[in-house]
């Protein structure tokens, strides 16, 4: 987990790097621009000092209509416009496949799939009242966890107990194998979508320094726009998926681990009563 911990805390620096350089270079852009628009700007206020007294007295003249302001884009067309089409379908799989994920996991995950108190309970009054062979059956019938432990244990009871309780560690690290296999690609959503969005990042930024670069003036902000959205939108994007798929994650990992622990506890408790026995 640590690891994992490390490699999205280098991503985040190493994005916000990125960013940080670009948004630098866009304001330094911008500033170049304002200096050479005052400087070019032609000295016509001298003459207005020598115009007849008569201008003075003539009606002003009628002011120019002032430019409407740009119509404000819908986040969403903004949004799909920045990335492009192949990042968004990249982001799109990432978030149907991490949703399916944690659906298969919360359900793989329930207590009834894992560690079901009403088969411990139905085997333990089969036991009780004498009827082993009717234990067995009913953890054999059982495709739960517990269940798969306890008839690895009860089939290998007539080897002796020590060989009981192999064979349920066996199926046991067997079984809390598959689920740390399905967990550990909720993991993965959270590492891969950091890096598609630091893929995004870094083409964002090399699409506005080819801009600086191709241009013998200084470009203009709105053509470096470009660039920096989708180096933006694709950072944000990819953080939007990663950071609840870690938490999911770990959520589920630590549930995970619970129910495997309470069904090594309920599974030795109930082939410990053959331990003394020959």
């Amino acid at each position: 987990m640590l690891t994992l911990v490390n490699k999205f805390t280098v991503k985040l620096v190493v994005s916000f790097a990125l960013l940080l350089i670009g948004t630098t270079t866009l304001n330094t852009t911008m500033l170049r621009a304002q200096e050479d628009a005052a400087a070019d700007a032609p000295a016509a206020d001298a003459p207005a000092a020598d115009a007849p007294a008569a201008d003075a007295a003539a009606p002003a003249a009628k002011p120019a209509d002032a430019p409407k302001p740009a119509s404000k884009k819908n986040v969403l067309v903004w949004t799909y416009e920045s990335l492009g089409l192949s990042y968004s379908l990249a982001f799109l799989a990432l978030s149907f496949t991490f949703l399916g994920l944690v659906v298969m996991a919360l359900l793989t995950s329930r207590r009834d799939n894992v560690c079901p108190p009403d088969l411990i309970q139905a085997v333990e009054e089969n036991l009780d009242s004498g009827n082993v062979q009717g234990a067995a059956e009913l953890a054999a019938n059982d495709e739960s966890f517990l269940g798969q432990v306890l008839t690895a244990g009860f089939s290998r009871l007539d080897r002796g107990y020590a060989k009981a309780i192999e064979g349920m560690q066996e199926v046991g690290e067997e079984e809390t194998m598959k689920l740390d296999h399905r967990l550990s690609y909720i993991a993965l959503i959270g590492n891969v979508s950091p890096m598609v969005g630091l893929l995004g990042t870094v083409q964002g930024m090399i699409a506005s320094f080819e801009v600086i670069a191709s241009n013998n003036s200084t470009p203009k902000p709105a053509e470096l726009a470009a660039g920096i959205s989708t180096a933006l939108f694709t950072t944000l994007v990819g953080l939007i998926i990663a950071i609840p798929a870690i938490a999911i994650f770990n959520i589920l990992r630590n549930r995970q681990q619970r129910l495997v622990l309470e069904v090594g506890v309920a599974s030795e408790r109930i082939i410990g009563r053959f331990e003394n026995k020959k």
